[in-house]
């Protein structure tokens, strides 16, 4: 049987605190330490009372009693992890919190792993592996953006898809399977031309969710912005109104940025990561063509390129990628002067407007399941040319399968192994 786990599911230092309890005997163990009985308490009832450390040998009036709290009573299975669970809401002291979490577990309960709540859940079918993962980017969403992503893969945006795609490829592979059965008759029960039309439609569907990590990765990341220029145009200056604060060195010696400097900052609900690179010009130091080195690598990872100089200093030659952004900006002039926050503001709204405010319907932000899914399309066009040079079917059928396996680790569904769960909810914080 599961034991029951107790962990601190709140940051300290607010007013309130809240130790959440989960397992088999979540109520007989909250009630040992509890001024009440809770065995019997009905579901979704909150109950008033003291906590009280009761394997203390000192006298009732002093510190036996830790704090008057508030008890939340979920039952099995409508509670997040599926198990009977109780939430002891106390005050928000890391002392009580603390000792709170002493007690429990000299009462039988033991601290949880990080992430051990979601797993729970998870292996209860409360949700799949993608909502799941979900949960913790939901806990460290910084902007709207990321917060609108990761509740729309709580909610199931991804799993819907996948379940569509996965509908369509069994129906696929239980047609290429009935074949198999009847090999020795020589009978065909999928038609090939149909076959052809479903699998290609596969493959424009996952190629579409592969290619959306760009997008996805942005919206966690920071959408990457390079800012190019020759020495002495004031990248850096640019760089520190953009953030607002002094996060590069300002200087009118050449050559001051001999590497590139990284920050991220929220716009209008969207992470950016500006970096500001080395100036680029000919030079026979070795420390900073080295930098202008990182500075034209840093330039071919990034989606937006800020361009920039000054009246009489030429823009650097720089041709971009037929995918990228190129902003120029005149610095120090009328209408730009990053150093007193002239043009800034306007410079931003048009960040927004390059990279628009609004993501598809469905986009994917975890490098696991890109993985998943490129394993994936490797698996269906191995059967496509499989099926094109007219290879036998159960070979055929063998890709398919393999590319369904690869669209349920996305989801768990196909995950057996605890290693890999745990893998995946080590990164989560303790008391989710």
């Amino acid at each position: 049987m599961t034991d029951t786990i107790c962990a601190i599911a709140t940051a300290t230092g607010g007013a309130i605190g809240i130790v959440r309890v989960s397992g088999p005997d979540a109520m007989s163990i909250t009630s040992g330490i509890f001024s009440k009985d809770l065995t019997s308490a009905r579901p979704n009832t909150i109950h008033y009372g003291h906590i009280i450390d009761k394997t203390s040998n000192l006298k009732p009036q002093t510190s036996n009693l830790i704090d008057e709290v508030l008890v939340s009573i979920f039952r099995a299975p409508h509670s997040y992890t599926g198990e009977d669970a109780v939430e002891i809401s106390c005050h928000g002291s890391r002392y009580i919190l603390q000792r709170v979490l002493d007690a429990l577990c000299a009462a039988g309960a033991r601290l949880a792993q990080p992430g051990e709540f979601t797993k729970r859940a998870f292996l209860a079918g409360k949700m799949d592996l993608s909502q799941a993962e979900a949960v913790a980017d939901l806990i460290a969403s910084e902007n709207a953006s990321q917060h609108r992503l990761a509740l729309s893969q709580l909610r199931g945006g991804i799993t819907t898809r996948l379940h569509q795609l996965r509908d369509q490829l069994l129906r696929l592979t239980s047609l290429m399977e009935l074949e198999l059965d009847f090999s020795d008759q020589d009978v065909e029960f999928a038609d090939r031309s149909e076959l052809f039309t479903l699998i290609g439609a596969l493959d424009k569907h996952i190629s579409l969710l592969i290619s959306s990590f760009r997008e996805g990765n942005a919206i966690k990341e920071g959408v990457p912005v390079a800012i190019l220029g020759a020495p002495n145009v004031g990248k850096s200056t640019l760089l520190n109104a953009l953030l607002g604060d002094d996060r590069a060195i300002v200087s009118d010696i050449q050559g001051t940025t001999r590497d590139t400097v990284e920050d991220t900052v929220t716009i209008g609900g969207r992470l950016f990561r500006f970096i500001d690179t080395a100036g680029l010009r000919h030079t026979s130091d070795t420390v900073e063509q080295m930098g202008i080195e990182r500075s034209l690598r840093a330039a071919e990872r990034a989606r937006i390129i800020l361009l920039v100089t000054e009246p009489g200093v030429p823009y650097p030659d720089f041709t971009p990628r037929a995918d990228q952004c190129v902003i120029r900006i005149l610095n120090k002039s009328e209408h730009f002067q990053a150093i007193n926050g002239l043009g800034i503001d306007a410079l931003k709204e048009q960040l927004l407007q390059t990279t628009g405010d609004e993501q598809s319907s469905t986009v994917i932000s975890n490098a696991r399941h890109k993985e998943a899914l490129e394993l994936a399309l490797g698996d269906l066009r191995r059967a496509t040319d499989a099926l094109h040079q007219g290879i036998s079917t159960d070979l055929v059928s063998e890709d398919l399968r393999l590319c369904l396996q690869h669209l349920g680790e996305i989801t768990g569904g196909t995950i057996t192994s605890d290693e890999v769960l745990q893998n995946i909810f080590s990164h989560f914080c303790v008391g989710k």
